[in-house]
């Protein structure tokens, strides 16, 4: 039976998950040679473009070699897989979930600035130009889990900023807005939360942090979120594969 992915959003994301799902519940092993084509395009109901750019991920990702004149086969390093890759863009949100907890989203500041040197370059606008600040932790119980700094292009959202909800996914946010995050440029570091901050949010307990910063970018490319998360040391992991 057919199935049908109509979301317009992320069609080449959804359909590159739909493959890898195949692969990692064994119905497609390494090498496996894959459908054509007009076969894909066909069981997922998927336009060729938006077929071949999930094409290009698998292959970008080693899922998937190109044979020229023979097709596309499983890649031997498909069977090297790992839970909760650290590659695999996902919202903080989804991440913090998939790990086992059940957040609640703590809002400490809300404010609009200029961009400075650092954030403009990241979101490819003006030095001074407006930006959103969103502080936040995420709190299991009591304990804060991840502190988090985001900073968004103030013309992607609406004049009126009270009336979005900030306590939950600020990608499923974005989204509402137009602007879905769907892929980022990171990078990653060990270190501690800045003073200040330990000491204006009560966080002395906090301890070692690994640190995300990342640049998401929405499906036309355009940089919409500069995100900078401290993932608490002692209540988060993340694995990759080496190829």
């Amino acid at each position: 039976m057919a199935t049908a992915l109509r979301d317009e959003r992320a069609l080449s994301v959804r359909l590159r998950d739909e493959i890898t799902a195949l692969i990692d519940r064994g119905r497609l092993k390494p090498g496996d040679k894959l459908p054509t084509e007009a076969e894909l395009t066909e069981r997922f109901r998927i336009s060729r473009p938006a077929l071949r750019e999930a094409l290009k991920l698998l292959e970008q990702e080693g899922m998937v070699t190109v044979v020229h004149g023979r097709g596309r086969f499983v890649s031997a390093a498909a069977a090297v897989r790992v839970k909760r890759p650290i590659t695999c863009f996902e919202s903080v949100t989804d991440m913090v979930r998939h790990f086992g907890y059940a957040p609640e989203n703590k809002v400490l500041d809300l404010s609009e600035a200029g961009a400075d040197q650092e954030t403009a370059t990241a979101l490819a606008i003006p030095k001074g130009a407006p930006v959103v600040r969103l502080e936040r932790l995420r709190l299991q119980g009591d304990a804060a889990i991840i502190y988090s700094i985001d900073l968004v292009p103030r013309p992607i959202l609406p004049a009126d900023l009270s009336a979005l909800d900030w306590n939950g996914s600020l990608c499923e946010l974005l989204d509402r807005c137009g602007h879905r995050p769907l892929a980022s440029a990171a990078t990653a570091s060990a270190g501690l939360l800045p003073p200040d901050v330990v000491e204006s949010h009560g966080l002395a307990d906090f301890g070692p942090a690994f640190l995300i910063s990342e640049i998401c970018y929405s499906a036309s490319g355009r940089p919409v979120l500069y995100a900078h998360d401290y993932h608490r040391g002692s209540a988060f992991s993340f694995s990759f594969a080496r190829r």
